[in-house]
């Protein structure tokens, strides 16, 4: 009799070892940056507006990428970021080329 309790308690420890939290795979990347209008390219491909990676983060590979921001009347940017899983949020301000 003492063997069937055992065996369900043996059942329920296997079971709960079995379960893991989901743990985010990839990255996100969401932009704020100002102009909202610049364009953001991630390794070198145009990804989107800074607007539209502000609302619809991009979802990439963990590890490192090359963005580059781009706007008319700014310097241009270049950063490199390492992403983990999970969201990261890059905010940058471009600064204007003096008139």
């Amino acid at each position: 009799m003492m063997r069937l309790p055992a065996l369900a308690l043996a059942s329920l420890a296997t079971a709960g070892c079995m379960y893991s939290a989901a743990r985010p795979t990839q990255a996100e990347l969401q932009v704020i940056a100002e102009p909202a209008q610049a364009r953001v390219y991630i390794d070198e491909r145009f990804a989107a507006s800074a607007r539209v990676l502000a609302r619809r983060p991009r979802k990439l590979r963990p590890g490192r990428h090359r963005l580059t921001f781009q706007a008319p009347g700014y310097f241009p940017h270049d950063v490199l970021v390492d992403l983990p899983p999970g969201r990261t949020t890059v905010r940058i301000s471009l600064r204007p080329v003096p008139p």
